[in-house]
């Protein structure tokens, strides 16, 4: 007989049990605003600015920038000059287009040329990496049909895209909860429009949140799909509130395997905070994603 002790199922069981009621009984460090983050983190983070509507643009980037965020984005080119002076860039460029009315109609086709050519001059000059647009809301037209027209309006401002070295991103969103009847709402959809479009300067804005809630088992399919993501951002589910111990997602495990995709791009905070400090959640947001 080996005098390496033996445990039972429930010998386990009732131990691991233990170390977690210990572990529930430590009291939570609160974060403070103020206090500065310490992390060696490799993926560079940014926040999405209509998430704290409440607090002055200018205010939210010099905090942001305190907590060690690189990048206040989904900014329109005038809000962005208020940012610029802080030091700060702009991860994703906003304003060319609305999330219902996108490339999926070809009625909207002139005006949002105009409008994303505009943007991609603006995003080159002031070196700004990407340029957010949408699909679409379905209006009962066929998944395929709107797939065609989106190529087909895509393909008239890629290559100014191209030429310009901006990427073009079209957002992933799910039509279950927050954008009813919104065109593209799943991965393989959003993927074969990038195939069809064709060209390395155009690829999907993967929102965890939003696909959570679409179709799950995030992480294989970033992995599966890496090459035709540009961008990503963050959300609490359900309730798309802080990413923390409060809600169903891993990040820090998706933010891994972002990472082992070769990603050097920004991961976006889009997340609403429910905690009254708000910088404070801005500054947890950070720590979890900073591995």
């Amino acid at each position: 007989m080996s005098n390496v002790v033996r445990l039972d199922r429930r010998s386990v069981i009732k131990v691991a049990g233990a170390g977690a009621l210990a572990a529930m009984s430590r009291p939570l460090r609160r974060i403070e605003a103020a206090e500065p983050v310490k992390a060696d983190g490799h993926i560079k983070q940014s926040v999405c600015q209509w998430c704290y509507r409440d607090i002055p643009l200018e205010k939210l980037a010099q905090e942001s920038k305190k907590i060690g965020y690189k990048s206040v984005e989904l900014l329109t080119p005038d809000q962005f000059k208020k940012v610029q002076p802080l030091g700060l860039t702009c991860a994703v460029l906003t304003g060319s287009c609305t999330i219902a009315d996108g490339w999926n109609q070809k009625k909207n086709h002139a005006g949002l040329v105009k409008k994303v050519c505009e943007h991609i001059e603006f995003a080159a000059d002031n070196n700004l990496r990407n340029v957010i647009f949408f699909s679409g809301n379905r209006r009962g037209m066929p998944d395929e049909e709107g797939l065609a027209n989106c190529a087909e309006g895509i393909k008239q401002v890629v290559g100014l895209a191209e030429k310009k070295k901006v990427m073009l991103i079209m957002e992933l969103l799910n039509s279950k909860v927050d954008h009813k009847d919104y065109m593209c709402d799943r991965t393989p959809w959003g993927v074969k429009l990038v195939k069809r479009v064709g060209s390395p300067r155009f690829k999907l804005l993967y929102d965890i949140y939003h696909m959570q809630i679409m179709e799950g088992d995030v992480i294989r399919t970033i992995k599966e799909n890496h090459e035709y993501i540009g961008h990503y951002h963050t959300g609490g589910n359900p309730g798309r509130h802080e990413i923390d111990e409060t809600q169903e997602l891993n990040y820090p495990a998706i933010v891994k395997a972002i990472l082992d995709t070769g990603y050097d791009g920004y991961l976006g905070q889009e997340y609403i905070p429910a905690r009254p400090d708000q910088i404070a959640s801005l500054a947890q947001g950070y720590r979890i994603c900073a591995v």
